[in-house]
């Protein structure tokens, strides 16, 4: 089991007899993450907010791209895009990249520079939510998030607050929103708890295929009488 499993996962847990441990803890230090859902009219707000944590308060941050499209190809242009327009507006950052189509070595060097703080902040795709531990880093913007599951938004959230200073994730948010969306955003900023998450993705996506592949969804089930 992960931090926050997927539906189908979750809904085993109950149905596929499976043995399961719980560990319903924050290692040693974790202050609980606060996050806030802004809409991307106020996108410049939230660049200057990135601007006074990295240079005036010392810390680092993460500004996460995402795409309705799962091609890597204009996936990795949206971040390059962003990269580019934040660099242009916060000139004295320093700003690295990553995202899917970079060479293994290259996303490497580049993630090493920013755990050794050399990097003010760095744009990614959803690459980065597992993996990475930088304590230095305690602000996220996942900009599209409606675009993302629970789980996914839980995972990538959880790259920051791995130290004790107090960490806080922004969603910036296009409208108009879903009723779906807004219960997943909402989720989000009411909870930290990765047990709490992944039920609530559960009630929201539905168990999938329990026998099958399918990974969300209304259960299947037979019923005879």
């Amino acid at each position: 089991m992960t931090a926050t499993p997927i539906p189908r996962t979750l809904a085993m847990t109950a149905y596929a007899d499976l043995e399961t441990s719980v560990i319903d803890e924050l290692p040693p230090g974790r202050t609980p993450i606060q996050t806030v859902a802004i809409p991307d009219t106020k996108r410049d707000d939230v660049i200057e907010r990135v601007k006074n944590a990295c240079l005036h308060e010392g810390k680092q941050a993460y500004w996460v791209c995402t795409l309705i499209d799962e091609s890597e190809v204009l996936e990795a242009q949206a971040a390059a895009d962003t990269a580019e327009d934040l660099q242009r507006k916060l000139p004295d950052l320093k700003i690295g990249l990553v995202h899917g189509r970079m060479k293994p070595a290259e996303k490497q060097d580049v993630m090493q520079r920013f755990k050794n703080n050399e990097l003010h902040l760095l744009v990614a795709t959803t690459v980065i939510e597992v993996g990475v531990d930088v304590p230095n880093s305690s602000l996220m913007i996942i900009e599209n998030p409606e675009r993302l599951g629970l789980a996914q938004l839980h995972q990538l959230r959880g790259r920051v607050g791995r130290g004790s200073v107090a960490s806080h994730c922004v969603l910036l948010y296009h409208s108009p929103l879903s009723k779906t969306a807004q219960k997943r955003l909402g989720v989000l900023r009411e909870s930290n708890d990765g047990f709490v998450i992944a039920q609530k993705d559960l009630e929201i996506r539905g168990p999938g295929e329990l026998l099958g592949t399918k990974q969300t969804g209304l259960a299947d089930f037979k019923i005879a009488t």
